[in-house]
Formats: C-alpha cells, sequence, structure tokens
C-alpha cells in the first residue's frame, strides 16, 4: 500500500512512520516480558488529557494554570485514597501554618492519613 501512496501526502507519512517504528511494534508485542499500562491508570489520566483542552479555552493564562494546579491536587488526592473536598479543605488551612519542609511534607497527599 505504501508504493501506491504519495510519500508527501498525510497517509504516506502515517505509512512511513509505520515501518520506521515496526521492530519496535513487533517487539513489545512479541515479548511477554514487555510492559503495559493497566486499564486502571489509562482510566485515571484520561480526565487530565481532557481537562487540559479545556484549559485552552481559559480566560488568562493565570486561570488556566490556577485550574491545572487545581486538577493536579484533585487527581493527586484521589491517587491516593482520599477524599478530594476533606484534602482541599485540610491542605488550605494548613499551608499558611507551614514554615519548614518538614511542614510542608507532612501535608502532601501521600503522606496525609
Amino acid at each position: 500500500m505504501q508504493h501506491e501512496t504519495m510519500p508527501s501526502g498525510k497517509l504516506g507519512e502515517a505509512l512511513g512512520y509505520l515501518i520506521t517504528q515496526w521492530p519496535k511494534l513487533v517487539r513489545y508485542v512479541e515479548d511477554p516480558r514487555s510492559p503495559s499500562i493497566p486499564t486502571s491508570r489509562k482510566n485515571a489520566i484520561r480526565p487530565f488529557a481532557l481537562g487540559r483542552r479545556n484549559w485552552l479555552f481559559a480566560d488568562t493564562v493565570k486561570g488556566a494554570k490556577a485550574s491545572a494546579a487545581l486538577y493536579s491536587l484533585v487527581s493527586t488526592a484521589r491517587a491516593n485514597g482520599l477524599e478530594p473536598y476533606a484534602y482541599l479543605r485540610r491542605l488550605f488551612a494548613e499551608l499558611p501554618k507551614a514554615k519548614t519542609w518538614k511542614a510542608f511534607e507532612a501535608i502532601l497527599p501521600f503522606n496525609t492519613t
């Protein structure tokens, strides 16, 4: 099929890429030791990727950065088995009191019980 397609077209570029990556693809599929990403991890990443698309339409750069930071905190809390709202309430209450690295580390989601 590649010989019937113009190499400068989008399909030709895609086929060219496929041919150059073919040895890696075959090795990945044929080697049972190849790591695969569990579906649960893929599903955990998907909302963040979709949110990233929405941030393109934020009114300001600061607003987009703030949304991304908040979303990151919520996702990290969930990944650590915490209820996001309760974690954010605790974080915002404790953050102004933190003066040392040890105090900051104590309020990270993976250090919170």
